[in-house]
């Protein structure tokens, strides 16, 4: 992973130990949510630097096939001007086309982004940001529209929006609290209170080992065929 990372001119994760404190620290970012493949398409933009901003605008349109000033604001809590003026520069990069006008205006990948049969190779031009990208927060494997989903959550975000992650993680697979609490970069007595307990008692989220509930391995997974909405 590590490799692979470095090869992308991505960020690999950072780990920190305190052998006094007997203790940890590791730092993810969005890239660590990705597969090899997901990871060797975004390699091909190496030269440009992507900030992580940019580097999950790029991976949200792929997954949904398009992006609008709203959805890059929400996906990374910046303002309206900053949005148009990053967008705008994956444009010109030759990386979205726009469609629209006005407050229609929304953008497409283009064939070059999305790397089609016959089309060249990303043109040399200096890079869209002075760092090298990473993107943000934690764990490995997830889809990349769930990825984006996840690492699009800031400290402050909405409690709906929290529940609308947790049941779309809860539906990929089953998490323990801590795996959960981790994965959103939250306390997980916070998670088990505010979130799990009440989701489940909604009928959102079920015991994979009903009748346990202190059992360690007990973990939550979304109600099959639920119809409710968090």
């Amino acid at each position: 992973m590590r490799q692979m990372m470095e090869e992308a001119g991505m960020e690999p994760p950072f780990f920190e130990s305190d052998r006094n404190r007997d203790q940890f620290v590791a730092r993810y970012f969005l890239q660590h949510f990705l597969g090899p493949e997901s990871l060797e398409w975004l390699a091909r933009f190496k030269e440009l630097r992507l900030s992580d901003s940019d580097a999950r605008a790029l991976v949200f349109t792929r997954e949904q096939g398009a992006i609008d000033n709203a959805l890059y604001r929400e996906l990374n809590r910046v303002d309206t001007l900053a949005a148009s003026q990053a967008l705008g520069k994956l444009r010109d990069a030759g990386l979205l086309e726009q469609r629209g006008r006005g407050s229609a205006t929304f953008y497409n990948p283009t064939r070059m982004m999305l790397g089609e049969p016959g089309v060249g190779s990303i043109p040399a031009m200096k890079p869209l940001s002075p760092n090298p990208g990473g993107l943000s927060p934690n764990l490995t494997g997830l889809p990349p529209g769930l990825a984006v989903q996840v690492a699009a959550l800031g400290q402050r975000s909405p409690a709906a929006a929290m529940r609308a992650a947790i049941l779309a993680l809860c539906r990929y697979k089953a998490w323990k609290t801590d795996e959960l609490a981790f994965a959103l970069g939250r306390r997980a007595d916070t998670i088990r209170q505010d979130y799990l307990r009440p989701m489940q008692r909604e009928g959102l989220l079920e015991h994979t080992l009903p009748g346990e509930p202190n059992h360690p391995q007990q973990a939550y997974r979304a109600v099959i065929n639920s119809e409710n909405h968090p």
